[in-house]
């Protein structure tokens, strides 16, 4: 019977697994779920630090700076998931963020460990985005000292970018060179070395959590919905059209004749369901609020703005 080694390494070592046989299928399962109960308390664990650095990156973005992600192996992966989604699930502008992997990001999703030794690379692919001043760079890495994302870091940071340090190892040459650090200590790996798992679990939650207090402090979520997506397929249409029907309170046909005047654009879709006769006036209304419907809503519903939108009764 083949037994598991253990480790030294914190962060990689089998921990749970050190004694389970490895065809035992329940043993190693319930292994791997603790160890993945062990990531999600990490993040909550340090969930105050994150929300402070979401904070900071909705600033940047809100002055005109880009967002920049940073890693590599599965690091980088779980990076470029989380920056992917933001034009869709927010409206981002696709040509504000960036994403740097060793060997460059034609090929985001083909890994090439041997890359995440070239520090050099790191420094060159930052280098590449030019000045940073006024930017910031969310660099993720499991260790904390993978030499691609810690000179990728550094180097932004030199550029003149606010970075964001996550990894898993306290004191770790990410952490102590980044001007805001998150700290995920998710613990033992079930499947030695495999930090995809526990500490891949951990990097997203942590990375969907930035990124998404990020959209709530810019007003793209109310009511727990994404009131700025980008409605560039059918079901993300559909979506779209629960959404304002939700917010407004009034039928599928009258959200879609409101998305329809408002071309798809959810936010003042929504405002044109409520009462706003048209287009120019939700945008003016939405200009006022600084872009957030809660605000937009209150201040036309205090000017009596209070009917339905286009084709009352339809």
């Amino acid at each position: 019977m083949l037994v598991l080694p253990s480790g030294e390494t914190v962060g990689e070592r089998c921990g749970d697994t050190a004694d389970v046989v490895t065809t035992d299928e329940a043993m190693f399962a319930e292994a791997m779920l603790a160890s993945y109960r062990r990531a999600i308390a990490s993040v909550a664990a340090v969930s105050s630090d994150i929300r402070t650095a979401a904070l900071r990156l909705a600033a940047v973005w809100r002055a005109g700076g880009r967002l920049v992600y940073a890693g590599a192996g599965s690091s980088g992966l779980a990076a470029a998931e989380d920056a992917a989604e933001l034009p869709g699930t927010f409206g981002l502008d696709q040509s504000r963020i960036a994403i740097v992997l060793p060997g460059g990001a034609v090929e985001p999703f083909r890994i090439d460990g041997a890359a995440e030794d070239d520090a050099a690379a790191g420094e060159r692919s930052i280098a590449e985005l030019g000045d940073l001043s006024g930017d910031a760079v969310i660099a993720v890495s499991a260790s904390g000292s993978t030499p691609f994302t810690v000179a990728a870091a550094a180097e932004a940071r030199r550029r003149g970018a606010f970075v964001i340090g996550i990894a898993h190892r306290p004191a770790s040459q990410l952490l102590v060179g980044a001007d805001a650090s998150i700290l995920l200590e998710s613990g033992e790996e079930a499947l030695r070395g495999s930090t995809r798992l526990a500490a891949g679990a951990a990097q997203k939650a942590a990375l969907g959590m930035l990124s998404s207090l990020m959209g709530l402090d810019l007003g793209h979520i109310h009511q727990g919905l994404m009131v700025n997506l980008k409605a560039d397929n059918a079901k993300l249409r559909e979506r779209a059209r629960g959404i304002v029907a939700a917010i407004a309170d009034v039928s599928d046909a009258k959200a879609a004749a409101a998305l329809r005047e408002a071309d798809g654009d959810v936010k003042p879709a929504v405002l044109i369901a409520c009462g706003i006769p048209s287009m120019s006036e939700a945008v003016n209304w939405l200009a006022a609020a600084e872009g957030r419907i809660d605000d937009a809503l209150r201040r036309a519903r205090g000017n009596g703005i209070k009917g339905e939108g286009p084709n009352k009764g339809a």
